[in-house]
């Protein structure tokens, strides 16, 4: 028998986390994770409380501050969070629902009929989170506050103060302990704010950067026919405007809008209660049934598809399309706490139904517009029908496993939980990473030059390139619909490129492709950017590498002897084995930064921007942006 109490195992082993304590010990539980982007969900939160407001129809203004300090305050018209003494224990409400999880008015159909936010936990996670955070609620024409620090009322709600404007003001600082970096940027709001006020037709939303002295008002009427005509700007569009649904069935509002244009790639943004749904969900799987049935039934019954012609796929028709979809519903079943995807099986069945009467009687009133629409995807079929050749050869290599390339240095391990694949540019890159890699985990593939640009290249071109399809057969999961993470053989890929124009501009090409195109692999958290120092510092026998600038001048600066020797790295090749390996692949020493994409709109922004055919936009980029960069080749 097991001595359970010699053990130590017992009931004072247990550990009773209480209220927002519970929060603060398992951060990423309820925020995905304490980086850039958990810092940014708190934002979120407090925001989306402010739309539900006007969702109901009581607020028409916010106003958005982030402070020189890096504390952001939010402040709405709407009806202001009650502060009369709760039932649960007495205390003031907006009390309440700042330290109680689960505590709000999106439960049981009480204040609001339709929400988002994280499952009434949000807010009170905010407080949880935060150094400090004051809440000012103007009701019935007085105004009262209360301060709060890590979760904690460290003031009773003040006394009533006669004002003349109503609503909800949060002002919270992010916990430097818990955040990696208490640092907004500013394009990551901005880029949620302006989706909001899309999305609310009406809305009138500003932001005011007290770091910059930056400002920006959002308001606009047309909604999601703004919206698309916003994503598609600098595009040739196919159809004179977007076609635009909005009506509501069975409870759910459903609103689309899409426009197709030249391009060979499709941007689709799903939003439930004006959460963007990353990941999509059951109302995509709608959208994309009801589109496929109604252009194929509007193209034969116009003699646009003949009677031999197979019927257009969903692929068929993803080439060029640009589509907002967004749903308003009751009870929103969520996958995760970040909800990347909706999962309310009945959804499916009402978007379908809904987009599919609409686009048959919006065809039948704008009848020119199929035939575009149908000649883009029967070219798009053409085009993956060319490529069927080169994926199979891409498929078999990389399902079965048997035939792996041969720039590939595979590792001796077979379990991809542990291994990783280092993607490098060039021969003398890849022979130093070759020598100076562990082996039995490590995995070395070199690449010669840059990749295939896939932003402006169709499927059959780009399994053309040998590059690409190195790397896809390398990673064993395939690609498009073929693509299955439980087939990958790494959990890890690491980009590592050298630390200069073209080391970045290759590094870009990755990022394109992958994102693109294996977007799961980035959403799982599998994609890495090595860090290469840029700097070899030796003082007599000592050695030390620097990886910025600013890191070199404290370095060469406290060394307080002339006698200081600098190497300035300019490629991964001018590093030895032993070198490569103790600064940028020895897990115990390296510098890793993890892809993440904290915004999907924004995103898909930039590298439409940066690898697109357009130049303008681009060069008002590089201008917006010029004094902004950290590694500058010149």
């Amino acid at each position: 028998m097991i001595d359970t109490a010699a053990t130590g195992y017992d009931a004072g082993s247990i550990q009773v986390l209480e209220g927002l304590e519970a929060v603060r010990k398992r951060p990423g539980m309820y925020i995905a994770d304490t980086g850039s982007r958990g810092l940014h969900h708190l934002f979120c939160e407090v925001v989306d409380n402010a739309v539900d407001e006007a969702i109901g129809g009581f607020c028409t203004r916010i106003e958005v501050i982030v402070h020189p300090d890096e504390s952001v305050s939010i402040q709405d018209n709407g009806r202001g969070i009650p502060t009369d003494p709760h039932p649960y224990n007495g205390r003031p409400t907006c009390e309440v629902v700042l330290t109680v999880l689960h505590a709000g008015g999106k439960f049981g159909g009480g204040a609001y009929k339709i929400s988002g936010g994280l499952h009434g936990v949000g807010v009170s996670v905010v407080n949880a989170l935060s150094e400090w955070l004051e809440v000012t609620v103007a009701r019935d024409g007085v105004q009262r506050s209360q301060w709060f620090e890590r979760g904690i009322p460290i003031t009773d709600l003040s006394d009533p103060v006669p004002v003349g404007w109503r609503g909800t003001k949060i002002h919270y600082k992010p916990d430097a302990s818990v955040f990696e970096e208490v640092k907004h940027s500013l394009d990551t709001l901005k880029s949620r704010l302006r989706e909001l006020a899309f999305l609310n037709p009406g809305l009138h939303i500003l932001i005011d950067d007290q770091r910059t002295n930056e400002k920006k008002e959002y308001r606009f009427e047309g909604g999601i026919r703004a919206f698309v005509e916003y994503l598609d700007r600098g595009k040739t569009s196919l159809l004179p405007n977007p076609v635009v649904l909005s009506g509501e069935r069975d409870g759910v509002v459903v609103d689309v809008g899409f426009q197709y244009n030249d391009t060979y790639l499709e941007r689709v943004f799903p939003f439930a209660n004006l959460i963007h749904n990353i990941e999509g969900g059951t109302h995509v799987s709608g959208l994309r049934t009801a589109m496929t049935r109604a252009v194929n039934e509007i193209a034969r019954s116009g003699k646009i598809l003949k009677d031999r012609d197979e019927n257009l796929s969903g692929d068929d028709l993803k080439e060029g399309l640009t589509c907002v979809l967004s749903v308003k519903l009751a009870e929103p079943q969520f996958e995760g706490q970040t909800k990347t995807k909706l999962g309310n099986s009945e959804i499916k069945g009402i978007v379908d139904s809904f987009i599919y009467e609409g686009l048959l009687a919006w065809f039948e009133d704008n009848p020119e517009a199929i035939k575009p629409i149908v000649e883009k995807a029967l070219k798009a079929r053409q085009a993956r029908e060319a490529a069927k050749k080169a994926r199979e050869l891409v498929r078999k290599g990389a399902m079965t496993g048997m035939s792996l390339p041969g720039k590939l240095a595979d590792c001796s391990s077979r379990s991809p939980g542990e291994t990783e694949l280092y993607i490098v540019e060039g021969d003398s890159a890849g022979g130093s990473a070759k020598q100076g890699r562990d082996r039995s985990f490590q995995a070395i593939l070199a690449l010669r030059g840059k990749i295939l640009n896939v932003e402006k290249a169709r499927l059959d071109k780009m399994l053309g390139n040998n590059e690409i399809r190195t790397i896809i057969q390398a990673l064993g999961c395939g690609i498009g619909n073929e693509f299955d993470t439980q087939k990958l053989r790494y959990h890890k890929i690491i980009i590592m490129t050298d630390a200069d124009v073209d080391g970045a501009h290759i590094s870009t090409l990755l990022l394109t492709f992958f994102y693109r195109h294996m977007q799961e692999l980035i959403s799982n958290g599998c994609l890495y950017l090595a860090q290469p120092p840029l700097f070899r510092v030796q003082k007599g026998k000592q050695v030390n590498y620097c990886y910025t600038e600013k890191e070199l001048r404290a370095h060469v600066d406290g060394a307080g002897d002339s006698r200081v020797n600098v190497q300035r790295y300019k490629g991964l090749g001018e590093m030895n084995p032993e070198q490569l390996w103790e600064t940028t692949m020895d897990p115990e020493n390296r510098v890793l930064k993890r892809v993440h994409v904290d915004d999907d709109v924004l995103a898909d922004e930039y590298f439409d921007i940066l690898m697109g055919d357009k130049v303008e936009p681009r060069r008002t980029f590089i201008t917006s942006y010029a004094r902004e960069v950290k590694n500058l080749d010149v």
